[in-house]
């Protein structure tokens, strides 16, 4: 049997699910585990996973898929399980990082472009026979008061675009992200700031995917929210991200992508959620709009583990705690009191 690419986008963006992000670099994770006093060895990473995918309710009512880290992709569970079949079991898509992170533009301070194209036509193959649907690739777009740059823009979306069709050619559905960072080192990070580069950044995002032939149907999205920058010292209601979020979407996402999920971006737990639920509920869009969390799903949990065993039925809880207000989110039907009732 196929799987076709649209029926795995579409598992992707099931109703009232969306995918935890659980990629992090071994540098990332390695910070993370800091904040705990617990060493990032292969054996905690791969418990601390293993916690997550284990936690039954959430990850079979709340989680359509996983992004993995490639290590993880390869991983066996304590019992010698492979984790990409605890994945399945949960009837969530086991998903894979492929991009080898964002690397300075030469002459710039702050530009970065995304690398690893070379070699993942070969990647992929691999990627696909242990398992993995859909990969993720992220690319960094910096606001400062010079930048973005155009050769910036274009050197992102292009790299996007090529590593898009490489997924599409080895039966992967690709995650395109690039991602308008939200803590810009100026005080011109305004939310109509924030619009104008997402809004140019779409734009030539979805030229560039039209250019390099990418089956629209066969992919997802994974935008920015439009915000403020963390910087700028400008405040907007949850009404008024919604509203410019959901704005620059419909200028610039055709309707035949199937799903968008959102990044968290280093906004709060609570707030990505309170976000996303209100697009939900405020507005009609020709796409599921979900969540793709990586931090505002996990934090809750990481900090009630400590890296203890004893700890991971708590840890359990506040895990599934925080992908059923994401569940809902997605559905427009959260409300702050079902935060504080848990």
């Amino acid at each position: 049997m196929t799987e076709r690419l649209e029926d795995i986008a579409i598992a992707m963006t099931a109703e009232g699910q969306g995918i935890l992000a659980a990629d992090e670099s071994t540098g990332t994770i390695k910070k993370r585990f800091d904040s705990i006093n617990t060493e990032s060895t292969e054996d905690s990473r791969r418990d601390y996973r293993e916690m997550l995918f284990r936690s039954d309710e959430a990850m079979k009512n709340y989680i359509s898929g996983v992004i993995l880290f490639e290590e993880t992709l390869f991983q066996k569970a304590a019992d010698g399980t492979p984790l990409v079949d605890l994945i399945k079991a949960a009837g969530a898509v086991p998903g894979i990082k492929v991009d080898k992170g964002a690397k300075l533009i030469p002459g710039s301070e702050v530009e970065t472009v995304t690398e690893g194209l070379d070699g993942l036509r070969e990647r992929l193959v691999k990627y696909y026979e242990a398992g993995a649907r859909f990969a993720k690739w992220r690319a960094v777009i910096a606001i400062t008061e010079d930048t973005p740059s155009w050769n910036c823009v274009k050197a992102n979306t292009h790299a996007l675009a090529r590593y898009a069709a490489l997924c599409q050619e080895a039966g992967i559905v690709p995650i395109v992200e690039p991602e308008v960072l939200m803590d810009g080192p100026h005080s011109h990070h305004s939310i109509e700031r924030c619009y104008e580069v997402t809004e140019w950044v779409l734009k030539t995002q979805f030229s560039e995917l039209y250019d390099a032939g990418i089956n629209l149907e066969g992919m997802v999205l994974k935008p920015n929210m439009v915000v403020p920058g963390q910087k700028s010292g400008q405040k907007a209601s949850v009404e008024e991200v919604a509203e410019w979020t959901v704005r620059c979407l419909k200028n610039t996402v055709p309707s035949s992508v199937p799903g968008i999920a959102f990044l968290s971006g280093g906004q709060s737990d609570e707030v990505a959620t309170a976000h996303l639920s209100a697009m939900n509920a405020m507005y009609d869009m020709p796409w599921r709009l979900t969540y793709s969390y990586g931090r505002a799903l996990q934090h809750a949990a990481l900090m009630a583990w400590q890296g203890k065993a004893e700890n991971v039925a708590a840890a359990q809880r506040a895990f599934t705690h925080r992908a059923r207000m994401n569940g809902l989110a997605a559905q427009g039907a959260w409300k702050r009191e079902m935060e504080d009732a848990a």
